[in-house]
């Protein structure tokens, strides 16, 4: 599975949305120049993003855009949502589209397969993706372990 680049976008937007919580409003436009997203791509997923109430816009003096809620309590769950519709691997959960529906022993398990996606991506806040990245110990280790092992097989890394 992979994301749309409109979900993608949608994140990116959202954390450099977050990186100004707390200070001055920004406009769709800075968040554009910030991302390097094109500026019509980001006024449409700031249209979506309000909609579903992670931004908040104000016009006039002093206007612009921030965010609806604390970014420790905005998910990429919430993210891809506002911009895709429910989290589900399969079309089949919520319509009879299927031609194998009815013969189909898996479609019973596909909602605790879509909620099991879609608890992974509410554990993941806009917080954490706003805060520069630090691999682990653990990461590290296991980086430097594969390229001596890609190394001792002639493999450059």
């Amino acid at each position: 599975m992979r994301l749309s680049n409109l979900a993608d976008y949608a994140v990116v937007t959202m954390s450099a949305a977050a990186r100004h919580c707390g200070g001055a409003r920004t406009s769709a436009a800075e968040l554009a120049r910030e991302t390097g997203l094109p500026a019509p791509t980001v006024a449409k997923l700031v249209s979506k993003l309000t909609a579903a109430g992670l931004l908040r816009s104000t016009r006039g003096a002093g206007g612009g855009l921030q965010l609806a809620r604390p970014a420790a309590a905005i998910s990429v769950a919430d993210i891809v949502e506002a911009v895709e519709g429910p989290i589900a691997l399969t079309a089949c959960v919520d319509t009879a589209d299927c031609c194998y529906d009815e013969n189909c022993s898996v479609k019973p398990h596909w909602p605790v397969v879509n909620e099991a996606l879609r608890g992974a991506l509410a554990g993941i806040t806009l917080t954490s993706l706003s805060t520069p990245f630090v691999l682990s110990e653990v990461e590290t280790h296991s980086r430097n372990s594969l390229s001596t092992s890609l190394e001792a097989n002639g493999i450059e890394a």
